[in-house]
């Protein structure tokens, strides 16, 4: 049975002229026999949704750090959700869903504990910088699998480094997902922000609900119609100027309302002071990173950014449990 070469036949026959094909693929850095079933971006798919940093991400922050409650986002759920958009774009315009839902399960995979307060951190206390698109790259070609990386095509890693907003992806599919991603964090850190008490729906401007609809659901659904609508027999993702305008306007109430909002933030200074305590003790603890870690060091990785690469893994209950461990004084004990 031929059903890989079956599968991307029909990709050939149905896709848009625009899409890019799993035939097509520039392929991987270590060449290797192609699965019997699998399309090369679906198996990129499947590496990436069964790796550790994968799983980890359930238990790392979204926006609000270890919160109460059942249905607050985490690193996870929004992953998930940006799955979701891209492949419904995707769908819409006859593009490679397989290769959208890879570059988006991939694409947050670098992030640090505690979100972008973590990411913050490292950033400022490591002399080489963090920004947690190429911790992400970093992730699947080096880090997974203790050291020997995920082997992604091309177009998957390029998607994912290229997922944020001062980026272009070379596939319409990267730029699928970045506009998803965009699109899901506006949606669902409002949701999140009305139910924490944040802020309501009503104190959105009107000159932004005007142009998108005044409830959460009404906006998700003009941002994906409007990308499909002013992108369809394109090539290139693109949003009209009015619809496009009015996501930045709300992303930037979102930043003044919820992402720099005192209330919503008011631990994040800790969770900083934290990653930036832990970076410096494994700065002066490297016996005690993980062996492929020590590993890499002593093939000439700098250790600066290996350490990084540690705490960048950690879940934010990891990360406390570790601090927890290191500095806080525990209860003697009759042995």
């Amino acid at each position: 049975m031929k059903i890989r070469e079956n599968l991307e036949n029909r990709e050939r026959l149905n896709l848009s002229p625009y899409a890019t094909l799993s035939m097509n693929s520039r392929g991987r850095e270590i060449d290797e026999e192609p699965c019997d079933i699998r399309p090369c971006f679906q198996r990129d798919r499947d590496r990436i949704l069964y790796s550790k940093s994968f799983r980890r991400l359930k238990d790392k922050t979204q926006v609000f750090l270890t919160p109460d409650g059942d249905h607050y986002r985490t690193r996870m759920t929004h992953t998930l959700e940006v799955a979701q958009n891209a492949r419904t774009i995707a769908r819409a315009l006859k593009l490679n869903e397989d290769l959208c839902e890879a570059i988006a399960f991939g694409h947050d995979l670098g992030h640090t504990p505690f979100g972008h307060a973590g990411e913050r951190a490292l950033n400022d206390i490591c002399p080489f910088g963090f920004k947690h698109n190429e911790q992400s790259l970093r992730t699947v070609e080096l880090l997974e699998k203790d050291g020997a990386g995920l082997n992604l095509t091309f177009e998957v890693r390029d998607g994912i480094i290229n997922h944020e907003m001062n980026t272009t992806a070379i596939t319409l599919e990267g730029r699928v997902v970045r506009l998803s991603d965009k699109i899901a964090y506006i949606h669902h850190d409002m949701d999140d922000a009305i139910r924490g008490g944040i802020l309501k729906v009503s104190d959105v401007p009107e000159s932004i609900t005007k142009v998108i609809g005044h409830t959460n659901g009404e906006w998700l659904d003009t941002f994906i119609h409007d990308i499909v609508e002013n992108s369809f027999d394109k090539n290139d993702i693109t949003m009209s100027d009015e619809v496009g305008n009015a996501l930045m306007e709300l992303r930037a109430f979102m930043f003044k309302s919820v992402y720099t909002n005192p209330v919503a933030k008011s631990q994040e200074g800790k969770a900083e002071n934290l990653v930036k305590i832990l970076y410096q003790y494994y700065m002066d603890h490297l016996d005690v990173l993980p062996d492929y870690l020590k590993k890499l060091l002593e093939d000439g990785q700098a250790k600066e950014r290996i350490v990084c690469d540690y705490i960048s893994s950690m879940t934010d209950r990891f990360a406390i449990a570790r601090f927890h461990e290191i500095f806080v004084p525990q209860s003697w004990q009759v042995l």
